[in-house]
Order: structure tokens, then C-alpha cells, then sequence
């Protein structure tokens, strides 16, 4: 066998070992699958008798145990926060009404309604007011911490919104069957987050329970969660009062329809 055909058949066999060794030592992932359902409602086949609310959750990895094993848990936030998310107030509402970004997301709040808007958050998150700003213009709100942020218009107190920042990858928003599917998540410990519409602004924390992620164990099982009641979120204005009741002569933010 000539020098060159002997290197080349030890280089072969040098990468087949050392694919062998990486697939080896790669994390093993699986799809992780939930179900939403309203405390106190039962589900009866494809029909349920209450409409399941927006509901997020999300996986921040615990330390590892020896049960566990000594792969890697959840891959690290991107970098890069993506770009263009926007909370768009128009027909005095925002769109989206729930909005999940990385940590140290940039987030913009164009006003596209014909007249003026406020937009505040007291709440844990991340607190802000933006003030008022006119008609096509905008403002933007850097989401530097995880945290929950409710979201309102100090003039309209039907407007409501809320921003999830997580500094997870993982993570699911239900369809509107109740269901939640979390891709490619690494076997291991975790803490599960949830959070859903029915909760109030007071109750600014999470659901949260430790969970286990394997080759058996790849299910959320069953989240249970409040009822949204399909109204806007009660909360008071920005000074902590009740909302002053609107007159046909009291519409001064809103001269310009």
C-alpha cells in the first residue's frame, strides 16, 4: 500500500472517530409537548365550554444532577435581540396584545391612530412612560431584564398589551386549541414558566414548577390556568387613579380625527 493511500485511510478513519465522538457527546433533544385547560372547566372531546386563554410558558434550565447526566442544558439567548418588534396602537387598541422578546429587546410603539396616545407600565418588568406623542410618530422601550410588563394608554383605558421577556429560547405560545409544542429542547432540569391572560396585572409573577426533560419524560401534561373574562385588563391610570369618564366635550388628545 503506497504512503499516500495509508495517510489517506488514517485520516478516514480520524474523522470517522471524531464525527462519532461529537454525535456522541452532543445533547440528545426532544419535541415537548402541553395542553391548556381553564381551572374548574372540563374538556369534553374536540368541544370545550370556555375559551382557553392566551397562554405562554417557557424553560429556564436548573443545575445539572448526576440523574440527569452531563450534557448541556438550553442553548443561550441569541446575541443579537431580532429586530422590528412593535406594539402598533391603532383603532385604540395595540397589536399585537401579547408580544414575547429576548432580554434586551428594542421595542417600537407607533401611534397610527389619527390622535394622541400615552403609553405607560407601572408594573414589575419594566416600568416606563412614554408620554404623549401625536399621530405617525413613535417611541421605543429597550426590554433590558426578563420580567412581565403590562402594558396601557393613559387616555383610552381599553388599551392593554403585554410584553414577555425571557432570556430563554425555549419557549410557547397556545394555539386556539389550548395546545403548546416546544421544539428541539434539550434533555435536563428545568424551571417551567407559565403565563396566561386570565392573570391580573397584580399577580405580575409567573406560574412556575420544576420539570424533568427526557427520552421519557418529553410532556408538560396538563397546565391549568385562570379564565380571561374577555374584557380589557381592569387596571388604573398611570397616577393611580380610577379613569375619568369620557364626555362628548372631553376628547382634547383627540382633536386631530
Amino acid at each position: 500500500m503506497s504512503h499516500k493511500r495509508i495517510l489517506t485511510w488514517v485520516v478516514m478513519l480520524w474523522a470517522g472517530a471524531a464525527g462519532s465522538h461529537a454525535q456522541a457527546t452532543a445533547p440528545e433533544t426532544t419535541a415537548v409537548r402541553g395542553r391548556v385547560e381553564v381551572i374548574g372547566v372540563q374538556s369534553t372531546g374536540k368541544t370545550r365550554q370556555e375559551k382557553i386563554p392566551a397562554t405562554v410558558v417557557w424553560l429556564t434550565p436548573l443545575p445539572m444532577t448526576a440523574a440527569v447526566g452531563e450534557a448541556a442544558l438550553a442553548p443561550t439567548p441569541p446575541a443579537n435581540p431580532p429586530a422590528n418588534l412593535k406594539l402598533v396602537q391603532k383603532n385604540k387598541s395595540f397589536e399585537p396584545h401579547i408580544l414575547v422578546v429576548p432580554a434586551g429587546s428594542v421595542v417600537e410603539f407607533p401611534n397610527r391612530d389619527p390622535f394622541f396616545h400615552n403609553v405607560f407600565s407601572l408594573f414589575e418588568g419594566k416600568k416606563f412612560n412614554l408620554g404623549l406623542y401625536e399621530a405617525g410618530t413613535s417611541q421605543t422601550v429597550r426590554f433590558d431584564r426578563p420580567g412581565i410588563s403590562y402594558i396601557f394608554c393613559n387616555i383610552h383605558p381599553e388599551m392593554s398589551a403585554v410584553v414577555i421577556t425571557i432570556a430563554t429560547p425555549l419557549y410557547a405560545v397556545s394555539n386556539g386549541d389550548g395546545q403548546l409544542s416546544l421544539a428541539g429542547v434539550p434533555y435536563g432540569r428545568y424551571m417551567l414558566h407559565v403565563w396566561s391572560e386570565g392573570m391580573s396585572p397584580e399577580n405580575t409573577q409567573p406560574l412556575t414548577r420544576e420539570i424533568t426533560i427526557g427520552e421519557n419524560a418529553s410532556s408538560l401534561g396538563v397546565i391549568k390556568v385562570p379564565a380571561a373574562n374577555g374584557q380589557s385588563m381592569v387596571h388604573k391610570n398611570m397616577y393611580g387613579r380610577e379613569y375619568d369618564e369620557p364626555t362628548p366635550n372631553s376628547s382634547v388628545y383627540e382633536h386631530q380625527r
